[in-house]
């Protein structure tokens, strides 16, 4: 929704500077219309491929200073049209439609980004020589066209845990350039030349010291047992470290652990590592209230009526109210299958995780109680709210920023992708002047020609 905002913005703000265009009309004996473009089952008419090379040319010399040639702008211009058309045609195909509440609400946000009042938007647009339905129009596909592309692209873009691990250590000195790290080391050393075998048995004896440790066995004791580390005897502790101050070796997998987590096995040519991360400090972390939640869920269905699903939902709250056991009838009766294996939990949630019509209910809700039977656009639920905590989940807003980051660099080869399809597997009729198609003169038909 940003990069459509940014758009519609600069739209906006070009015709808020005056810069309007105005389409040819017949009356001033330059211009008959005619179809240069069959798109599909739609068509582009000469005079909005006129009025559109109008539009850039004139955003392009207020950007730059100085207009394009218009010969230059001609097939490139007649290629974003088709391109819109195409996507347009697409939207409607698999049932997009934008409602004039959702278009009223982003007018509204275009006029606040000017700083004016929609009122106000309209009144100097019109003042312009805007045509301000038409406007209103080209924001309502616009719209449609950014709502395909979450839908047709977006869903293409795929981002691997590897890939938000590998971005987060390529910049971890960026990301935790004011955290601190107390970390403990254990070293199995291995000397130079070692053979397989004992390569073999030192990864093994690695391996089983790290399951001891993130079992819960004292990292310290471990350390002065088993290290051949130079911090051994003071437990493996390697004191607090700034972001900047942690071993390259180690760096990749501090910045993405917790507090009291042990690292997996980490090779490297004097042997096999294993850390602990014992405490951070430093940096911004966002606490936020989780809530360990199960539910049961009744979905109302041609067979089954809203009021039976109540009914039917009600019934299961009295039998657990009478002492059945909440997770046996989840398991037997709720429509959330995913939930219902678990017994109806939906494990630790964060705020936002629900729709709001749940979480209303869940956040009033004190743990042990079961509430009364409440609809969601799923259908009907009863709850119960197990235990709530407070937890940093600066890790998890890390990851989801490093995941979004990832996503906005594949998107544009996506698209790129995705149009270039649309547009192959597309027929489209090209009706320009065939002795000199790049000349917009060519399109222009003297009256009676």
């Amino acid at each position: 929704m940003k990069l459509i905002t940014r758009l519609l913005i600069l739209v906006a703000l070009t015709w808020s500077l005056g810069i309007g265009a105005q389409t040819p009309s017949p009356e001033d004996g330059r211009l008959m219309d005619r179809i240069i473009a069959v798109v599909e089952e739609d068509v582009i008419m000469q005079s909005e491929l006129q009025q559109r090379m109008d539009e850039i040319g004139q955003q392009l010399a207020a950007r730059d200073g100085q207009a394009p040639p218009r010969d230059a702008l001609v097939r490139p211009v007649l290629d974003r049209l088709i391109l819109e058309r195409l996507q347009l045609q697409e939207a409607r195909r698999i049932g997009i439609r934008i409602d004039d509440i959702t278009l009223n609400n982003a007018m509204e946000n275009i006029a606040r980004e000017n700083r004016m009042t929609l009122t106000e938007f309209r009144d100097r647009l019109v003042a312009d020589g805007m045509d301000f339905p038409a406007f209103r129009e080209q924001i309502r596909n616009e719209l449609a066209i950014s709502q395909l592309r979450r839908r047709q692209v977006d869903s293409r873009i795929q981002v691997s845990e590897q890939e938000i691990d590998d971005l987060i250590a390529s910049e971890s000195g960026a990301i935790d350039r004011d955290v601190e790290y107390r970390l403990l080391h254990l070293l199995i050393s291995l000397p130079e030349g070692a053979t397989p075998d004992r390569i073999q048995a030192a990864r093994e004896q690695a391996r089983k010291i790290r399951e001891e440790a993130a079992t819960g066995a004292d990292f310290t004791a471990l350390a002065l047992r088993e290290s051949a580390g130079r911090h051994a005897l003071d437990g493996g502790d390697l004191g607090w470290r700034s972001a900047a101050q942690v071993p390259t070796l180690f760096a990749r997998h501090v910045v993405l652990m917790r507090e009291g987590e042990v690292s997996e096995v980490i090779r490297s040519p004097s042997g096999f590592h294993i850390i602990k991360l014992a405490e951070r400090r430093g940096g911004t972390r966002t606490q936020v209230r989780q809530t360990q939640v199960r539910h049961i869920l009744i979905t109302p269905t041609e067979v089954l009526s809203n009021d039976e699903a109540f009914e039917r939902l009600s019934s299961l709250r009295s039998r657990i109210e009478d002492g059945a056991d909440f997770a046996e009838l989840a398991r037997a009766h709720s429509d959330d299958r995913g939930s219902a294996l678990r017994g109806g939990e939906l494990g630790w949630t964060d705020p936002g995780d629900l729709v709001p019509q749940f979480e209303d209910v869940m956040n009033r809700l004190p743990p042990g109680r079961i509430s009364e039977p409440f609809r969601s656009p799923f259908g009907w639920h009863i709850l119960e709210v197990l235990e709530r905590r407070d937890h940093d989940s600066s890790r998890e807003l890390m990851r989801a920023q490093a995941r979004e980051i990832i996503r906005d660099r594949k998107r544009d080869d996506e698209l790129e992708l995705w149009l270039r399809r649309l547009r192959d597997e597309s027929f489209v009729e090209l009706r320009l002047d065939a002795r000199n198609p790049g000349d917009p003169t060519a399109l222009i038909s003297p009256r009676g020609r």
